[in-house]
């Protein structure tokens, strides 16, 4: 088994793909430049937070943050943000990028406008991070990610995707709330692991950024849980769990924005209570490798087989 890593970078708000035969050391397939340009894809000829999962059906799912924070910057607009800050807060955004693929090559491609979906999402103020997991019981991709009307309060909602990955067909609804009022709560990832589901998410409270809440059910009952889960003393975001073949050890990686660089870090568990740091990407002692890249930022990582891992390559060779 190999592994796929997609990530952007906040140079070129593009997405990236790496990939790994172990599962520790990563290669960009395109030599570090981006595999998709931000600037012909998204409505604000920029993307962030790249998700990607794979089907039941075989097929590859991508959700992306339609959001250049440099627009202004790189003449791509006259505002700093597509409407005033102080009424719908910083980098405010309405769209979602959903593209899906059978052969991680060839891609569909849609902009999916939330305020425009349904009467309820009209005050919109973000759709930021969004992520895909598959519900037996509705037989689709629930798309979940977080939001916030105006400025208000940042928060995790979830709907589902129309078979052909081209919208949302479900009115956005609560998909955990956090016991103290006004914490932003941002950055969802959500695994089953058993018969339970695992959802790892950043809270602006302290102590510590990213937590851990658990549920049987994919879309609600997440218990409270206070205890931090990342080893970090900076600041740490988009948390994202991905299992190594084989094993039953999952990757809980995570974006160190607060370190300078930016980097990605990494910890390991079997039991979910305790979480082994393995530091970050080419750290002294930490087996977490690139060989032709840096400043990876927002990722998810998902197994695919040598045959898929060895198309890319040639692709882009």
């Amino acid at each position: 088994m190999s592994y796929l890593l997609v990530y952007f970078k906040d140079e070129d708000h593009s997405l990236h793909f790496a990939v790994s035969p172990d599962g520790y050391t990563f290669t960009d397939v395109n030599g570090g430049t981006a595999v998709l340009s931000g600037r012909d894809i998204a409505e604000q000829k920029g993307i962030r937070d790249p998700h990607i999962s794979r089907g039941p059906d075989g097929a590859f799912y991508i959700a992306m943050t339609d959001l250049h924070i440099y627009a202004q910057r790189e003449g791509l607009r006259d505002t700093e943000w597509q409407r005033p800050a102080d009424k719908w807060g910083w980098g405010n955004n309405r769209a979602l990028i959903f593209m899906k693929s059978y052969d991680l090559i060839h891609w569909t491609h849609h902009i999916v406008r939330i305020d425009k979906l349904f009467p309820e999402t009209t005050n919109i103020g973000t759709a930021w991070a969004p992520e895909t997991i598959y519900d037996p019981a509705r037989r689709r991709m629930m798309v979940y990610y977080t939001t916030h009307d105006f400025a208000q309060t940042d928060h995790m909602v979830y709907s589902y995707a129309d078979p052909d990955f081209t919208t949302l067909t479900d009115v956005p609804k609560s998909l955990f709330t956090y016991p103290k009022a006004g914490i932003n709560t941002i950055d969802g990832d959500i695994t089953k692991v058993g018969d339970k589901y695992h959802l790892f998410y950043v809270a602006h409270d302290k102590p510590g950024h990213l937590r851990q809440a658990i549920s049987t059910s994919i879309n609600g009952g997440y218990a409270y849980d206070p205890t931090p889960v990342d080893p970090e003393k900076v600041g740490t975001e988009a948390p994202t769990l991905w299992r190594r073949a084989g094993t039953s050890t999952y990757v809980l990686m995570y974006d160190v924005f607060g370190a300078k660089p930016n980097n990605m870090g990494f910890s390991e568990t079997t039991d979910f209570v305790h979480f082994r740091n393995l530091g970050r990407f080419n750290d002294p002692g930490s087996p977490m490798k690139t060989t032709n890249f840096t400043g990876p930022k927002h990722g998810a990582v998902i197994a695919v087989s040598p045959a898929e891992t060895k198309r890319l390559l040639d692709y882009f060779r």
